[in-house]
Formats: structure tokens, C-alpha cells, sequence
């Protein structure tokens, strides 16, 4: 009787102490995300934005001067670069949200990014690893070894492969540390914030001790940041709420569409005992009826003979879907629209840039008798006038917004001001531009392309500034939308969807930029020569037919889930 008394105790005493093992375990786990972690995942963002500041930014002066490429082949360069780190976080978010994770594809990609601007720091203090140095341009300077090129291209390969695979992937991992839209939006705000003031930085400090003292220091200073912003991210582990990934969501989708396509002859049903609403035992949080719209795909979710195990669990994943498989496909198709207007949002934003920098090239660009502005880093005033635009936006305008009208911006609303600045960019640059070229003409200077012309660079800062405006209300406003009405199984490709635009709007510049050199006189190689301010209102054009279209997309548009966050935010006030 003792014995059984004392096992009765000692299996009490087991009892209690496991349930208080698992309580501490759940309150851990509870504990992890929130505000915490912010100060760890934004302090990676400005190490790695820091170092890419410096090294892309002055990548194609950095061919053109160390390594003997043509001028026109190192802008190539240059573009191609640009667009592959904005379509690899794609490919980032895919792998992050199918097989390793947001944690995982960071720091890996990190790592990639550490040992690809080494190799370039690399080129820059070994004189074995670049040729030996050649004054404007000689035919007879000496070209780069394979060797040279090899190791050069490499570390530009793993650079930009480390850069796509972060910068967007943060982003997700950021949103996914807390729970309600309004703390997520935020979080957006200031990553751009970040982000921005970060590019900022890295284009002007780093590149300048580049240009002025020492490539070798400025790339080791990349180096140096890198591997800080690593470190960073690493010390917050303990801290970071990690979503599991859940397999590969496209394969889900692909079963949608094949299980509609072969149920194609079965009548769509009324009743919800007619679908599958059931996952791995558990109801789902969709409705048991599928939504009308699309209504060709409902026949996905249609039960039939043989479909089911005896246990409720799909027999034939390519015969049979869930309800929720199929929203999630639905969803993706209602957004898909708005998403693709975005691209010819970007693109007039990806030809000024590029635009700007010739015309910055032919002005006078001193501040002072001894500075002299970089023409690549004209890009700076656009980071800056976004990085601002963002402060006073979060702090200043939302609120007196939620106040107003009791409920927060919707992003929609956010991406149509985004637009209607954007065009207004083109209208700026257009005079500019014009101005520009009258004083060109008074001086005599149309055929003279190498002399400046007696007119400051600050003035193409204006344009630069409202497409900047125009850049802090439409792509916080794009990165929340995809963010929050994407499925969740895509949340981290939903954050690379801006990015995505982004890379197919910097290959879209180039093609428009050569279509108009094909058919009209526009943009001869000396522009003094040229219309560049009719580049300009074409692209206002353009920008204004994009902008109709956007708002015929944005009034048929309904929320999934934004509109309820809102909702309970005004619940909550």
C-alpha cells in the first residue's frame, strides 16, 4: 500500500513537473517575435544595405578604371546586376518559404555576400588581380587576364546572389515577428526607412572614400559591415518566432488548376458536404463553400468517388484540392492585376534613373572649388527624399489620416498616390530637361559633348525628389498589400513581389530605352544633340494610360484581409 501510495506521489510530482516544463516551453515560445527582435533584423538590414550601398553603387565606375572594360559594356554590367538583385529575391522567397526558411536563406545568403566582396576587396589590393592601370582609355592598355575577369565576375556573381537572397527576405521575416497588420505596416515603414537612409549612406560615405582615397579600403569597409550585419543577425536567434516551411506552395496551386481541369465535366455543387474543407484532420478557416468568383476552379475541391481515404485524407492530391488550396490560387489571380501594373509604375522611375545620370555627366557638378558631385550617386537624392517622405508619412500624415477617417490608409490608396507623384516626376524632369537644353544651344554647345554647360546639377534634384515622394507611398503600400492578401504559405514570396517588379522594370528601361533610339532621334549618344524631354513626356504618358488602368484594377479589387486588420484596429481605437 505505501509503494502504491508512493508511486501515486512520485508519478504527481512527474506529472506536475512536466506540465511546468511544457507551460515555461510555451511561454518561450510566446515570447519570441515582437519589437525585440526589431533592433536585430534592421540592424543586419543596415550592415548588408551599407555594404551594397558601396560596392553597386560604384561597381561600373569600378569597371570602367581598374579593369579597362568599355564604357558601354560596364553599364550592361551594371544593369544586368541591378535587375538580377531584384528578380533573385524571388527565387530567395521561394526556397525560404518551401524548404529552409526565412533564418536559414539569410544568413546563407549573407555568407555569399561576405565572401563575394571579399573576393572584390580582393581585386582592389592584390595588383596581380587586376591589370596593370591604363589613362584614358589607350588601345593599348592592357586587358584583364582570364584569371583576372574570373575572379572578378565571381565575387560580382556571389555579391549579387547574397544581395537578392536578403534583402526582401528580411522583410518577411521582420513582418512574420508580429502579429497585428498595423504593428506589420509599421515594421514595413521603417525597414524602408532603413533601408533607404542605409543605401544613402553606402552610396555617399563609402563611395567617396572609394573615389578619393582607396578602392581597397572602400571595399574592405563593405567587407567590415557585412560581417557585422552577419553577426548581428545571428546574436538575435534566441529571439526570432521561426515559421516552419510547409513544402513547396506552388505544388499546391499546380493541383488546384490539374484537379479543375480533369473535374471539368462534374456540375458545380451549392452544398458545402460537397467539398473538402479538411486538412490533416482539421477544418479550415476558409468557408466550406468555395467563393463565386472563378467559380471554374471550385470543381477542384468537388468530392468524388475514390478521392478520400478511409480516414478523410486525400487519396489523389491531383484529383482533389482542399477549399483553402483553392482561395489561395483565387487570390493570387485578384491580385495579379494590381501586380502587374506596378511594372510600368517602375519602369518610367528605372529610365530617369538612368537618364539622369547622362545629363548629370554634361553639368556643372561642383559644390564648392573642391567637391565635386559623383554623377552615379544622383540616385542619392531619390533615397533620400524617400527616406524622409517615410518619417513625416508615419509619423505626421497617417495619423492625422487615422484620426480623420477612423481607420488606417489602405494600401491601395497608398500605391494611387504613388502614382499621381511618379507622374508628376516625369512632368518636373520634362522641364528640366527643356531648360537644359535652351541654355545648351545659347552657348553653342550641341555638338560639344564633353565640355559642361554652364548650369548647376542641382537642378535635376527636384524630379529626383517628388519620384521619390512618389516612391514612399507606393512601395510600403505595394510590399502591405502583397504582404498581407497573399496566402500565407507565400508570405515570403508576397515581400519579393516589389522586388520582382523592380528587376522586370529595370530590364523593361533598358528595351525602352533602345526601342526609342531605334525609331526616333531622341537619345542620340550626345543628348545635348537630342529630345530628351520628349523621352520624358512619352514616359508621362505612358505612366498616366498605367495609372488609369491601376484604378480600373483597384475598383473592382476586394480585400481578404487587410480590410479586416482595419476593422479591428478602428475596434480597438
Amino acid at each position: 500500500m505505501a509503494a502504491i501510495e508512493f508511486q501515486e506521489s512520485s508519478y504527481t510530482k512527474d506529472g506536475i513537473h512536466s506540465s511546468n516544463e511544457e507551460a515555461q516551453m510555451s511561454d518561450t515560445l510566446s515570447k519570441r517575435g515582437g519589437w525585440i527582435t526589431f533592433p536585430f533584423i534592421t540592424g543586419t538590414l543596415m550592415g548588408l544595405t551599407l555594404a551594397a550601398g558601396g560596392w553597386g553603387t560604384n561597381l561600373v565606375v569600378y569597371l570602367i578604371e581598374k579593369f579597362q572594360v568599355k564604357s558601354i559594356v560596364a553599364t550592361k554590367i551594371g544593369n544586368i546586376v541591378n535587375g538580377s538583385t531584384n528578380l533573385l529575391p524571388v527565387l530567395a522567397a521561394v526556397i525560404a518559404d518551401s524548404l529552409l526558411g526565412c533564418f536559414s536563406v539569410i544568413w546563407i545568403s549573407s555568407s555569399f555576400s561576405l565572401l563575394g566582396i571579399l573576393l572584390l576587396a580582393l581585386t582592389a589590393t592584390l595588383k596581380s588581380l587586376r591589370p596593370q592601370t591604363c589613362e584614358n582609355g589607350s588601345s593599348l592598355c592592357p586587358m584583364p587576364s582570364k584569371i583576372q575577369f574570373s575572379v572578378l565576375y565571381l565575387g560580382i556573381v556571389l555579391a549579387s546572389i547574397g544581395l537578392g537572397g536578403t534583402r526582401f527576405t528580411i522583410a518577411a521575416m521582420g513582418a512574420n515577428q508580429f502579429d497585428k497588420a498595423k504593428d506589420q505596416a509599421s515594421f514595413f515603414n521603417w525597414y524602408v526607412i532603413i533601408l533607404y537612409a542605409s543605401a544613402v549612406l553606402g552610396a555617399t560615405v563609402i563611395v567617396y572614400i572609394e573615389d578619393s582615397f582607396s578602392w581597397a579600403l572602400g571595399f574592405s569597409i563593405c567587407v567590415v559591415v557585412t560581417l557585422i550585419g552577419l553577426a548581428i543577425f545571428l546574436l538575435g536567434n534566441r529571439y526570432y518566432r521561426h515559421v516552419k516551411p510547409e513544402g513547396s506552395p506552388f505544388t499546391s496551386l499546380a493541383r488546384v488548376i490539374v484537379a479543375a481541369i480533369r473535374k471539368r465535366k462534374i456540375p458545380i455543387s451549392s452544398r458545402s458536404e460537397d467539398y473538402y474543407s479538411e486538412h490533416a484532420g482539421k477544418v479550415e478557416k476558409v468557408a466550406s463553400v468555395p467563393t463565386k468568383s472563378f467559380r471554374f476552379l471550385n470543381r477542384a475541391a468537388l468530392k468524388a468517388e475514390g478521392d478520400t481515404n478511409s480516414d478523410s485524407s486525400i487519396a489523389k492530391p491531383w484529383r482533389l484540392c482542399s477549399v483553402q488550396q483553392v482561395e489561395d490560387l483565387k487570390s493570387l489571380m485578384r491580385i495579379f492585376p494590381i501586380l502587374s501594373s506596378g511594372i510600368f509604375l517602375s519602369t518610367p522611375i528605372g529610365v530617369q534613373m538612368s537618364l539622369t545620370v547622362l545629363q548629370a555627366l554634361t553639368m556643372d557638378r561642383h559644390l564648392g572649388p573642391h567637391f565635386k558631385i559623383p554623377a552615379g550617386t544622383m540616385i542619392v537624392f531619390v533615397l533620400t527624399s524617400t527616406a524622409i517622405s517615410l518619417i513625416l508619412i508615419d509619423r505626421i500624415l497617417y495619423p492625422i489620416w487615422q484620426k480623420l477617417s477612423h481607420r488606417s490608409p489602405m494600401p491601395l490608396q497608398r500605391i494611387a498616390l504613388g502614382h499621381v507623384f511618379n507622374a508628376l516626376g516625369m512632368v518636373v524632369a520634362a522641364l528640366v530637361e527643356s531648360k537644359r537644353l535652351k541654355i545648351t544651344q545659347t552657348h553653342h554647345l550641341i555638338d560639344d559633348s564633353k565640355s559642361n554647360i554652364p548650369m548647376s546639377v542641382l537642378w535635376l534634384v527636384p524630379q529626383l525628389a517628388v519620384v521619390g515622394i512618389g516612391e514612399a507611398f507606393h512601395y510600403p503600400g505595394q510590399v502591405t498589400l502583397y504582404y498581407q492578401e497573399f496566402p500565407t504559405s507565400l508570405r515570403s514570396t508576397s515581400t519579393a513581389m516589389s522586388s520582382m517588379i523592380m528587376g522586370i522594370a529595370y530590364y523593361m528601361s533598358n528595351a525602352v530605352i533602345a526601342l526609342t533610339q531605334r525609331t526616333t532621334g531622341w537619345l542620340p549618344d550626345n543628348i545635348n544633340n537630342g529630345r530628351l524631354d520628349k523621352v520624358y513626356w512619352m514616359l508621362l504618358v505612358v505612366g498616366v494610360i498605367n495609372f488609369g488602368y491601376y484604378l480600373i484594377c483597384a475598383k473592382f479589387y476586394r480585400y481578404q484581409n487587410v480590410a479586416k486588420e482595419n476593422e479591428i484596429y478602428a475596434a480597438d481605437k
